[in-house]
């Protein structure tokens, strides 16, 4: 019985050790492979957001454009059902701006959110340039109908 209590105590010990070298040494070797792969890219998860410079555009003013456009589309938008489109087409222009810079604002702010270009430096440009010509395009698609409509 005494000598099952000795290998039972001495095994686990031995063994561990054992693992733990061989698994501290699987750890440091690839902390030196993944230290080499870091030097490429520029600043960790840790390290603190830049601030873009200050502007009025990006500021106070900017977030106040967008509250007082999207307080005034609700309103907008129940005139323009309220009344028929060919009676009134200075309306329907303005809810037709109104809504393209909504969904743009809207939309590239949940890709600022969502995909923020430090942990997606591929994806989050690609998507946000993909917004800008999707918008430049629903713009201009807008406008020549408008001016068809308008004659």
């Amino acid at each position: 019985m005494s000598s099952s209590f000795v290998l039972r105590s001495t095994l686990p010990r031995t063994f561990a050790s054992a693992t733990g070298r061989n698994v501290l040494r699987t750890v440091l070797q690839a902390r030196r492979v993944s230290s080499d792969l870091t030097a490429i890219s520029k600043g960790t998860v840790n390290d603190p957001t830049t601030f873009p410079p200050p502007s009025k555009t990006h500021g106070s003013y900017h977030w106040a454009f967008e509250r007082l456009l999207s307080a005034a589309t609700l309103p907008m938008t129940a005139a323009a059902f309220a009344t028929s489109g060919t009676a009134y087409p200075v309306l329907d222009g303005l809810l037709g701006i109104s809504l393209v810079m909504h969904s743009h604002i809207g939309f590239d702010a949940i890709l600022v959110d969502y995909l923020h270009y430090r942990k997606f430096p591929t994806l989050g440009p690609l998507t946000t340039w993909t917004l800008r010509a999707t918008t430049v395009g629903v713009w201009s698609a807008f406008t020549n109908s408008t001016r068809m409509i308008l004659g």
